[in-house]
């Protein structure tokens, strides 16, 4: 587990050095850097040794030197993988370093090593003899990988901050990823907040030609829906378990002590339950508690005591209070290095876990692969949803042509608060022939939640020649594409491209590789979810209880009041504390008068959302936690130009 970075074309050698050392919290155990001969390639690593603590030093080349690798992750197949190379003569000079496996392997089958690969990983491979750079991203997301490419140059890096010390890439932000932020509360797609900052997308690799200084990217795994299996409920369940324990007992392949983070839900709670069951005990486990007026419905520390007695973990908790919250908060929007409005809770864990530990796991992914909270309810239930996604499924071209027939009749319609949208100038045309055109975008919980698309069009000022795309119609461009025939499977196909990858991921290896923590996530192990998604979509999960198929499966790993608990979610009391700790950051940051110098967002923000929350007059958290966090990262990220974490407090901005 490391930080990688690298660069191809005409460059200063200072220029990797930068790269690698600001991704030092990453790889606090060692360090290297590979140059060509001629000084146009240069690959860099810092590394958190988990596997072959002593010989796994990085960046790696083969006997000929002819292939270099920069590797970030694990390969938790890599053993029988190994094994299998030896047979086919190759000679390893590691005692068990994965990464000397990814060498071989791919020596051995070039880009086909990547169905191979068990884990979580990105990598950047040079081979001197094609002249070409490999790269890929597991088939989750798991690991991330930013690239920029300039005047004959490429650059590639662990963490979009690494790539912003090269003097040539601007700090220009997009108004598209801006947009999409404010109603997902995080960056989804290929393009970065940062307008010349991309990210290899989960599931795809990339060939980068030295010569011709091209790059192309290309899908290698995605969800499969076709190859569904009938079984009873029971074979099912059965079926999941041993999948589960197969999972777990993968994915703690470590030669260093781990633990395990402990919300108190069902995920986290069966987790640990698995790993006493493959052999694991007392193992370290982890959670927050929150202790304040009004905080209860987010506390779950009760339960998660039930489960470290049931299998006597050595237990952690952790009371958050807000002052606490705010004393980190700078810090966290700095190792985020995006915008992102989620929960924060997770940062407490990794840092208690990394006084002791250097790698955590967690139960991330089980919600998505049951059911996702039951959104699907949401357009299962509703005639009038559930009619336009028939029609919509059927009749999309007419659809969409009706939607631009609409726009050349109406003109451009701009949502004024008081004013029903499809009232007048012929909305009413205009938002059925929307609601035909993408029903299952804008019906999409967050721009139900959020701020809505017709709500950004009122109170966003995008830069000066951009038009931004509805986040509507980007979130159906992906469930239209995914050709699934049920719409749960359409709606687990769009969660795991955007929120699990963009959001949950991505929130868990920046807080956790903050703090010098390998974060796994086993519930996401490939051959699991394959198989989860070969599952009818009616018995994966139903409406009246969406998770009963994996309770059913984990059901006797834990105590009897986890089956029947509500699911809270693993997030922070933001309601209240905008009203009252965070009441400071919220009116100087969002002061209509700065709003409107600063040009992002109307003055107008402040008095349709913001005073109404604070009066406690209507509940308004999270368009508003979500502007705020964003100006957080503008002030470090665009005013400030940081390159290292912030010395100054949340009071010093008030």
């Amino acid at each position: 587990m490391c930080g990688i970075t690298g660069i191809v074309g005409q460059h200063e050698p200072v220029w990797i050095d930068r790269m690698n050392n600001i991704m030092t919290h990453r790889g606090p155990d060692d360090h290297g850097v590979y140059r060509s001969p001629d000084g146009t390639v240069a690959l860099a690593m810092r590394r958190l040794s988990i596997l072959d603590v002593e010989g796994g030093h990085q960046p790696m080349g083969n006997p000929d030197g002819t292939i270099w690798i920069v590797f970030n992750g694990e390969i938790f197949n890599s053993p029988e993988l190994r094994a299998k190379l030896e047979q086919k003569g190759y000679s390893f000079k590691t005692r068990n370093s994965d990464t000397e496996v990814l060498i071989h392997l791919y020596a051995d089958k070039g880009q086909a090593m990547l169905h191979d690969l068990n884990g979580m990983f990105a990598f950047v491979i040079y081979d001197r003899r094609k002249n070409i750079l490999f790269g890929a991203r597991d088939r989750m997301g798991i690991k991330p990988l930013y690239y920029c490419q300039g005047i004959g140059r490429f650059a590639w890096a662990s963490e979009a901050k690494a790539l912003l010390t090269l003097p040539w890439v601007s700090r220009n932000y997009s108004s598209q990823s801006l947009s999409y932020y404010l109603t997902l509360l995080y960056v989804p797609g290929d393009q970065s907040i940062i307008a010349e900052i991309f990210r290899v997308p989960p599931g795809h690799s990339f060939i980068y030609d030295l010569s011709a200084k091209q790059i192309r990217l290309e899908q290698y795994w995605e969800l499969d829906f076709s190859r569904t299996e009938e079984r009873s409920v029971e074979d099912w369940a059965e079926q999941i378990r041993g999948s589960l324990r197969a999972a777990v007992k993968r994915w703690t392949l470590s030669d260093v002590p781990l633990a395990c983070s402990l919300s108190g839900g069902l995920d986290s709670s069966a987790l640990v339950g698995l790993l006493s069951e493959v052999g694991i005990n007392r193992v370290k486990t982890y959670s927050v508690s929150f202790a304040g007026e009004g905080e209860a419905p987010w506390d779950e520390s009760a339960l998660a005591r039930l489960v470290a007695d049931k299998w006597s973990t050595d237990h952690h908790e952790i009371v958050l209070r807000p002052e606490e919250l705010l004393k980190d908060l700078l810090t966290m929007v700095w190792y985020l290095e995006e915008p992102y409005a989620g929960g924060l809770p997770s940062w407490y864990v990794y840092r208690e876990m990394a006084r002791e530990v250097k790698v955590g796991l967690t139960g991330l992914g089980a919600d998505e692969l049951f059911g996702n909270y039951g959104r699907f309810s949401w357009y299962e239930e509703n005639p009038i949803i559930r009619a336009a996604m028939s029609f919509h499924t059927r009749f999309a071209p007419i659809a969409k042509t009706m939607g631009v027939l609409a726009s050349m009749i109406t003109g451009p319609t701009k949502w004024v608060p008081e004013e029903i949208p499809w009232v007048g100038r012929g909305r009413l045309f205009a938002r059925l022939s929307q609601l035909l055109a993408r029903p299952f975008g804008e019906y999409y919980y967050a721009n139900q939640w959020h701020l809505s698309d017709s709500q950004k069009r009122n109170f966003m000022v995008p830069l000066k020649g951009e038009a931004c795309r509805d986040t509507s119609e980007y979130l159906q461009a992906i469930y239209d594409s995914v050709g699934a025939k049920d719409h749960r499977n359409g709606l687990a196909a769009v969660d795991f491209r955007t929120q699990l990858a963009e959001e949950f991921l991505f929130m868990t290896d920046s807080f956790s590789m903050a703090h010098s923590i390998e974060a796994r996530v086993p519930f996401l192990d490939h051959t699991l979810v394959e198989q989860v998604f070969r599952i009818p979509p009616a018995i994966r999960t139903n409406a009246q209880d969406v998770k009963y198929l994996f309770r059913r499966a984990i059901g006797d790993l834990l105590p009897p009041q986890l089956l029947t608990a509500p699911k809270r979610g693993f997030s922070l009391p933001i309601e209240l504390w905008l009203r009252r700790e965070l009441r400071p950051l919220v009116e100087r940051l969002l002061a209509p008068e700065r709003l409107a110098k600063q040009g992002i967002f109307r003055k107008e923000f402040y008095a349709y959302f913001v005073e109404p929350h604070l009066a406690g007059k209507a509940n308004y958290a999270w368009p508003i936690w979500a502007v705020l966090m964003y100006q957080l990262w503008h002030e470090l990220y665009q005013e400030r130009a940081l390159s290292s974490p912030p010395s100054f407090s949340w009071k010093d901005l008030c």
